[in-house]
Formats: C-alpha cells, structure tokens, sequence
C-alpha cells in the first residue's frame, strides 16, 4: 500500500507546550486520514527481533535515559510500549521533538509519550479465569494452622490478579506491539514482567495444581507449544525481542504434572511433537557440545548458547553502558553474546557465568557446560520416554531412554567431583561453536565454585530408579550440602559470592529452594527428608513475614534474615510473584502446617 508522506516542519524549542500538544493533536488528524487502511494490512506472523519497531523503541529508550537520567530508569518499559499509530508516522512525530544539546525535554517526551503510545502492558487485558474458586475442594489438607491457611487461601487468590490474555489490538495490528499474538490466558510473573515466561511458568504450573486450575495451566503450556511451532524453540518470554534465545526446558515437566494430575492423554498426544523438537533444539547446532573423557568416551551435552550479538533490546542502554569499557567491536560482540546467553540460563545474572566476578564484561556463558541444563534435558529425555510408551510408541521411548543412560553417564563423568560429592560446572578452553568439534576433559577445569545450582541433579535423579550411582550418593551429597555454607536462616543462597549479582549471596530464590527440596524429599532418605522439611519451614516463613509486613509476594528474598526481601541485581524488588506463590503452595501441599507449629519468625 502507499504510504502518504506527511510534511512536518521543525519546530522551534521556544514554542509552548500548548502549541506543541496542539501540533500533535493536528498529526493525529491527518494520520486518521491518511492512513486509515494501515490496519487492514497488519501482517499475520509475529514482528521479528529486527523489526521497525523494535529499533524504533530502543532508539526512543536511548533518548529517554539521556532525559530522565540513569537513576531508577526502567529500559524495558519502552520496548513494551504498544503504538497508537503506524510506525512511520510515529517516527516521524519523533523527529520533529526539540532537543537541547542532543536532549530532548522531559515534558516534551511526556507528551509524545502519552500521544503516541498505550501504557506499558496495555496490551495485555485482565482475563477471569473460569476454574478458579476462592476455596478449591481438597485445598492443602495437610495445613492445620488456620493463619498459615488464610494465608495461603490469599496466595491462591493471587492467580485471579495475574491472569491476562492478549488484547484484540495485538492480534489485529501486531506490528504495533513488541507483545506476540499469544492464542490462550495465561498467568504473568509480575511487576515489570507483564508477559508470559518460559522457565517461570513451570513454578506457575506447580501452584495451579494445587489451586485445580487445570484448565489455566493447560493454556499455560498452549502458549509455550504455540511459540515452539512458530519460533522452532520456546522463546524467553512472549516479545518480539525474546526470539534470539530460550531458557531452562521445563516444558515437558509441565506437561507431565499437568498429566499426572489429570491423565488426560490427549493432551500429551497433542504436546508430544513439540517436546520432541525441543530435545532437539538443545542437542544440535550451537548448543551441542563434545566432549571426551579421561577414558577416552566422547560424550555429547548441551549449553546455553543465544542467537544474538547485539545489545538486548529490553535492556540496550545497560549492555551499551557496561560494554563501553571495551575497545573494539569484535570484544562488544562477544560481550552481547555472553549476556544474552546468560539471559538465556535463567541466572541473570551470577558470577557463575563471569571470570571476575565484580567485572561483567568476563562473562563467558558459551564456554561454560552448566550441570542444571543437562539435569533438565536428562529429564525431558525421560519424559519423552514415559509419554512415547504411553502413546504405544515404544521405538521412540526405548530411543529416548537410551539418550537418558548416555547424558547420565556424561554427567557423571564431566561433572561428577568425588571428592566434593557435587556435581560441578565445566569450563571449556574455547568456546568454539562447531558442534563436530571434541574438547578433552580436564579436571582442573570443573568449577570448584559453590552454587545451588551443584545440587539440581538430585532432584531430576528421582524421576529414575536406578540413576544413584551407589547406596551412599544422596547421604554424600546431603552431607556435602550441610557442609556446603548455602542453608542459611531464611533459605538457601544461590551462591557464597557476594558479588551483587542478583544469583548469588545472599539472594534467594523460588526455584532453587523447590529443586533442591525435592530432590531431598523424594531421595528415599529419612535423612535427606527431615532436612527438606527444614528448609521448606524456613522458605514458608520467610515469605510468610514478607507478605504480612507489606500484602505482597516477592521475586526473591534475602536468605539471611526471615522476612527480608531480596535487594541486590539490577532492578527493584519485583511483586506478584509467579513462581514464589506456586512454589509456596507447592511446599505447603507436600509438608502441610501443624497446628502447633508457629509461622512467625523464629
């Protein structure tokens, strides 16, 4: 369709901001008028992450933190404005705004802003979800003590806050929105993260069990398929900017809980295509690794590897800023690369990642096989084999078992560490993509660094019998636990750095406090069990104490006091939260609250 150009002519600085606002207002006229069928031509597939509008909304971002200045400035709000109007006319408007030495003043952004642009997640509309009810039948029998159960009852309610679908705008005109046209409701995080995430939603889908909101975390798990089929991998999160990367696959975890508690076997059939795909998303191309052992076995396994080598467009003005210190643009690259792969672990960040832990221009994610990511691909290898015999595909499920014997035997042998009874992250000597490629293991090169994340296997090695390499492995491993310096007052640590990453000391999270839970709980160990107990009473009331001082769920929390929220990372303490509410119901279902027992803290 041609597009009618519209003259707008430069405006002086010294003009009113009356006269200003009433130049936009006859801008609007004339894009009604000029550009009316723009709508009607809307393409059909989701904007690309090198989109007009994507680099439209970081060029806008930049001006926006040389207005506002650096302090409490939110980069991911304007790459999540939605467009009232059609890009070029837009851009246009946004050319003609006066600048003073380069910078545009703030009431003059504030009214471009509110012309031109829906609030941030405006494109997402509250959406009633049909299976929830204040008090489901067979809600967390286990919890006697009626505060706790008023207080959970209230973290049950919180699914009614954070559910939303996509607005008919983004479905209509999706090349106005960086939010992708998502097919069913699903359930945010919150605070800033307006729209659906990957590894998140797994926790999400953990807490509407227990809620018997099975049809909500069924439209949960259809959208993560849906951007599977149109992207080839499930996306970080749904936004035109989230394309280049992935994160921890827990998808075919949700699929089982969610069969598990409902048997509904169709709905496996539909998923499993897509579960497939995903396995081999993360073992071919740039994820897939080599590597041969001391014995001379060459094993395969998997990293975090982004599709990206540019600043991240939710948070562009933070990578420029922390790659100006690099000389050339080879090494900024790299540095975009590193943090976008970090992004893409889930951990962002962590010194787990970094060379030097107070510099994150040494981040070296791509060199890095990290234990979680083939502790969750060995369980999604096991899932595609339980759900395949299910299916009466038994050539797929013996296929995918035998893909499970191989990457345990790996992980035994690359990051196996006897003499910690950990299992330890492995650093490469290059980070060369070409999967054909075999490093040789060296063991000085496992991380001898202590993270939550040495202590995942265990709880993917209860999904399979036989996996323990000895009776002894879960005492070790729980003694090397108690050893390790991670449990503290309020929960575990994700790491003992304290190097103001937000995954490491003294930040907790949701997440890792489940995992390593429940890979103690369901050890067989009566040992392991009563110290999972213990953290669980821990993690419970400490979220407890938070909520009761300020209403609110939090991302994270700070495991060195009961009731302290988490602080360090690059952004405020973020409310809602999806995957600390799922986690806590989670926790409350398998350890339940005696009535004697206090929730305060102790």
């Amino acid at each position: 369709m041609a597009v009618t150009k519209i003259f707008i002519p430069k405006i002086p600085f010294k003009l009113s901001h009356f006269c200003y606002l009433l130049f936009f207002s006859i801008l609007l006229l004339l894009e009604i008028s000029t550009s009316t069928a723009a709508g009607d031509c809307a393409a059909e597939s989701p904007p690309e992450p090198s989109n007009p509008l994507i680099a439209f909304l970081q060029r806008l971002q930049s001006d926006a933190l040389k207005t506002l200045g650096p302090e409490s400035f939110n980069s991911k709000l304007y790459v999540d404005l939605s467009l009232k109007h059609d890009i070029a006319f837009t851009e246009a408007a946004f050319a003609t705004l006066p600048r003073v030495n380069g910078i545009i003043p703030a009431s003059y952004l504030q009214s471009f802003l509110d012309a031109y642009f829906g609030e941030a997640g405006s494109d997402l509309v509250y959406a009633e979800p049909d299976d929830f009810v204040p008090e489901p039948e067979g809600f967390l029998p286990k919890v006697e003590n009626p505060m706790v159960r008023a207080w959970a009852l209230q973290v049950h309610s919180l699914w009614k806050n954070l559910s939303r679908k996509v607005s008919d705008d983004v479905k209509e005109r999706p090349e106005r929105h960086t939010l992708l046209p998502l097919p069913e409701p699903m359930i945010i995080a919150g605070g800033v993260f307006r729209e659906l995430y990957y590894w998140d939603s797994y926790w999400i889908v953990r807490g509407l069990m227990v809620s018997k909101m099975y049809d909500t975390a069924k439209a949960i798990v259809n959208n993560l398929l849906w951007l599977m089929d149109v992207y080839g991998h499930v996306l970080n999160g749904a936004r035109a900017y989230y394309t280049n990367r992935s994160q921890p696959p827990l998808l075919s975890s949700m699929v089982m809980e969610i069969y598990m508690k409902t048997g509904d076997l169709a709905f496996v059939n539909k998923s499993f295509p897509s579960l497939v795909k995903e396995h081999t998303f993360w073992n071919s191309g740039i994820h897939k690794v080599m590597i041969r052992d001391l014995q001379g076995h060459e094993h395969s396994l998997s990293r975090y590897f982004a599709m990206w080598n540019k600043p991240r467009p939710e948070s562009a003005t933070n990578d420029e800023e922390a790659a100006s210190k690099l000389l050339n643009s080879s090494d900024k690259e790299n540095f975009y690369l590193q943090i976008a792969s970090a992004a893409e672990t889930g951990w962002d960040f962590s010194s787990r990642w970094m060379s030097n832990s107070s510099d994150l221009t040494t981040l070296l994610t791509t060199s890095i096989i990290p234990v979680d990511l083939n502790a969750f691909l060995y369980k999604v290898e096991l899932d595609i084999a339980f759900f395949a015999k299910q299916l009466g595909d038994i050539p797929t499920s013996d296929k995918f078992l035998k893909a499970s014997r191989a990457r345990l035997s790996a992980m035994y042998s690359i990051f196996w560490n006897k003499e910690m009874n950990q299992w330890l992250d492995y650093w490469l000597n290059t980070s060369n993509s070409d999967w054909e490629y075999i490093h040789q293991f060296e063991a000085r090169n496992q991380n001898d660094k202590i993270f939550a994340s040495n202590f995942i296997p265990l709880w993917t090695s209860r999904h399979n019998s036989g996996s323990v390499e000895d009776d002894t492995m879960v005492e070790r491993v729980l003694q090397s636990f108690e050893k390790s310096g991670l449990l503290h007052s309020a929960g575990i640590a994700a790491s003992l750095s304290k190097s103001g990453q937000q995954w490491d000391f003294p930040m907790g999270w949701a997440p890792l406090q489940h995992m390593i839970i429940e890979g103690f709980s369901k050890s067989g160990s009566k040992a392991a069990w009563t110290l999972a107990e213990d953290i669980a009473i821990r993690w419970i009331r400490t979220n407890y104490a938070a909520y009761n001082n300020s209403g609110k769920m939090y991302e994270k929390y700070d495991v060195e006091g009961c009731g302290k929220i988490g602080t360090d990372g690059v952004y405020k303490p973020k409310t809602g939260f999806g995957w600390s509410n799922g986690v806590v119901l989670s926790l409350l279902e398998e350890f339940g609250w005696p009535n004697d027992r206090e929730i305060a803290c102790q």
